[in-house]
């Protein structure tokens, strides 16, 4: 919702600036390896998932997302911990 509408329910509002640039660059991706740099992204694979990807937000919360094909689907903000 944030994504398509810019509306800050349901998110931390100091999370919206970063959480915009790094769906704008999912949306871009058409590979988890896209957003590999910069590195500040922390990009990493889940323990356990073969398809499931981590993007570092702030604190405990992250981003993640599973790739099928050339998309970004399943995509997730929340506190990891």
């Amino acid at each position: 919702m944030f994504f398509k509408t810019g509306s800050k329910a349901g998110i931390q509002p100091h999370h919206a600036a970063r959480l915009q640039r790094l769906l704008t660059a999912l949306d871009a991706a058409k590979s988890a390896a896209d957003l590999s740099k910069p590195v500040s992204y922390g990009l990493h694979r889940l323990k356990g998932a073969e398809k499931h990807w981590s993007v570092w937000i702030d604190g405990n919360y992250r981003l993640t997302f599973d790739f099928e094909g050339t998309d970004a689907i399943l995509v997730d903000y929340h506190d990891y911990h």
